[in-house]
């Protein structure tokens, strides 16, 4: 297994997925999801998201009447020694419209690039397949998986 602040550099973005994964332990991307949190929490890596994870992690609870779910959300996404929560402020929303005039890039992905430049991040992990954001990595579940445990599939 590879050091994952070698693959992830020393601050990665962490979209509304890597959340959902860990706190509701999505298989297959669970066991990953754990393993960044774990370096997170070791200090190996640092890691931000924007307050709009924690909207888009909240929906499908608050659908389903899972308050506890809601609650464990609420309480893990705060800034923390680990993770910083960027807000969605006026200039990162200024920010997303000019990304999304560059690239059409859905207003949701555009704020959570825009955070990610803000912020400095180095990497973005996420499963969206689409999205490309200049000047940093976009890394995908499959392929940190792949850097993670290889041979394994």
């Amino acid at each position: 297994m590879g050091s994952l602040r070698e693959r992830l550099g020393p601050k990665v973005y962490l979209d509304a997925n890597f959340f959902i994964y860990v706190l509701e332990a999505v298989e297959p991307w669970a066991r990953v999801a754990r393993e960044v949190l774990g370096a997170l929490d070791r200090g190996e890596l640092a890691a931000v998201t924007s307050e709009l994870s924690l909207a888009e992690c909240l929906v499908k609870p608050m659908e389903l009447g899972r308050s506890e779910v809601t609650e464990a959300y609420l309480e893990f996404l705060q800034n923390r020694r680990f993770l910083a929560i960027g807000p969605v402020s006026r200039e990162i929303l200024i920010e997303a419209a000019h990304l999304r005039g560059l690239s059409r890039i859905k207003l949701p992905d555009a704020i959570h690039a825009a955070t990610a430049l803000q912020k400095g991040c180095s990497s973005f992990l996420t499963n969206d397949d689409r999205l490309k954001i200049e000047g940093i990595e976009v890394l995908r579940w499959q392929a940190l998986e792949t850097f993670m445990f290889p041979g394994e599939s």
